[in-house]
């Protein structure tokens, strides 16, 4: 609850590849508490040991997770329909669940998850997802996942952080594309959670406050 007795959304967070829920919410204290205070944020680990080396080795200690495995092209995905059935677990155990925030990998899964819930493929259990944060995100490339996530746009309150020197910016704007009514924070950093400034934390709070009256 809030100071005024009112809930806070409530957001499943999930994390970038091979990183971990710990890691991402060191890495989302980079926000001002003025932003956290007004949110409730749980924060899970993806279901699969990491298989590789870690990009963050180094910077962040283990263990280090990722939600699913893919191919190169980034069109064949390994263990998907298991990371689907573990994030509804994971919205049932920690439950109301309002929203996804999702950096990378987890950003690609929270952009994708409200379609797929809609299309009746994905969080069939759970309560529809109210609105999504999206830090560094992109859409899926197969065409099984396009179609379902994909083929409406996805109508929930969407913000996007897009990383002026981000590899994947490209793909976000695409993304952004397919959002109705996306609210867009630009900064100048790459693949990152990146600070706020004083616009970006404006257009966030309002955000905020826009969402709170649907929870």
């Amino acid at each position: 609850m809030g100071s005024d007795g009112v809930r806070k959304p409530r957001f499943l967070c999930l994390h970038g590849f091979r990183t971990s829920g710990e890691i991402l919410k060191t890495q989302l204290h980079k926000w001002p508490q003025s932003v956290l205070d007004h949110l409730d944020l749980v924060f899970a680990d993806a279901p699969f040991p990491c298989q590789g080396k870690s990009d963050v080795e180094g910077i962040f200690d283990p263990p280090y997770y990722e939600w699913f495995q893919f191919n190169k092209e980034f069109t064949e995905y390994t263990n998907f329909d298991e990371c689907l059935k573990y994030i509804e677990d994971c919205m049932i155990k920690h439950g109301p669940i309002d929203g996804l925030l999702g950096f990378s990998q987890g950003a690609i899964l929270s952009a994708a998850l409200p379609g797929l819930q809609e299309k009746g493929v994905a969080l069939t259990k759970v309560p529809k997802v109210k609105f999504i944060i999206i830090v560094g995100g992109a859409k899926f490339r197969s065409p099984w996942v396009v179609e379902k996530a994909y083929s409406s746009p996805i109508r929930c309150p969407s913000l996007h952080f897009l990383g002026e020197t981000d590899f994947l910016k490209k793909y976000g704007m695409e993304l952004v594309e397919s959002c109705d009514e996306p609210v867009v924070i630009h900064h100048p950093k790459g693949h990152t959670i990146p600070r706020l400034d004083d616009s970006s934390l404006k257009t966030m709070m309002d955000f905020i406050e826009r969402i709170k009256k649907d929870v």
